[in-house]
């Protein structure tokens, strides 16, 4: 079974959290939006991506969360965001006790965000959060908005191996989504309230959403070349995973409820 996850509230103490029934912090009032940000070993990029996320959130209207969930890191990433927590207010961290995925992470962030919207992307800061307010302009008349990634900052080979990987997911699973990749996304709260993920199907959650009837859209978006690290994922991994749940998702469609009630209460 796996635990819950500890949320650092601002607490001076330098001795992580690793309670594993530690109950999470009330998230501060009139909260709008929430930026949710998993990190995996993200040392040399968490303290710009938190300082960009919070500078370009200033000039978003309404109260904001940034929330990062550290995704088991086993370097400095967790003692950079205790820091940073106790200069910045609207951040608020979320440390699991082991490694449990990207799909895990942004689980327990949807879990945890108190804003009525929720943006995601991730922590390398190859997404350019400066995307996220013309995101949100769209939000109007759409219930999500997913980024589609302008001028690819990556080899030739993921390029590539990407392209392919799209055209296959959208061909089983009877979708259009352009760049399942990309990890920035707007969505309405109330569209994560009931849904139910699992291990690798984040790459899927337009998708998913899409048949629980949402309104979905694309939107171009900055592409940043890596300055920090390297990708968690290379193209051997993501090939036998991404097939994997492919097939899984596959099945979901086929056993998908769809009715339309016609008359109730005659």
């Amino acid at each position: 079974m796996q635990s819950k996850p500890n949320l650092v509230p601002g607490e001076s103490s330098e001795t992580p959290a690793t309670s594993s029934n530690a109950a999470l912090s009330e998230p501060g009032e009139g909260i709008t939006l929430s930026v949710v940000i998993p990190a995996y070993n993200e040392e040399e990029s968490i303290e710009a991506c938190v300082r960009e996320v919070a500078g370009v959130l200033e000039g978003v209207g309404g109260g904001h969360e940034i929330l990062v969930v550290d995704d088991g890191s086993s370097d400095d990433t967790f003692q950079i965001l205790r820091k940073l927590r106790q200069e910045i207010p609207c951040l608020r961290v979320i440390r699991f006790a082991r490694n449990c995925g990207q799909t895990a992470a942004f689980d327990a962030g949807f879990k945890a965000a108190a804003g009525k919207v929720v943006a995601t992307m991730d922590a390398d800061l190859q997404n350019d959060p400066a995307d996220i307010p013309k995101m949100l302009a769209l939000m109007d008349r759409w219930d999500v908005v997913c980024g589609v990634r302008q001028k690819r900052r990556d080899s030739l080979v993921r390029r590539m191996s990407s392209r392919i990987a799209n055209a296959v997911r959208n061909r089983m699973t009877g979708d259009s989504i352009r760049d399942v990749g990309c990890s920035l996304r707007a969505m309405r709260a109330e569209c994560l309230a009931g849904l139910k993920l699992y291990d690798g199907m984040h790459r899927f959650l337009p998708t998913l959403l899409k048949w629980d009837g949402w309104r979905v859209t694309e939107a171009p978006v900055n592409h940043r070349p890596r300055r920090w690290g390297k990708s968690k994922y290379g193209v051997r991994n993501r090939l036998f995973r991404g097939l994997r749940d492919l097939m899984a998702v596959r099945w979901m469609r086929s056993r998908w409820l769809r009715y339309e009630i016609e008359e109730e209460n005659p």
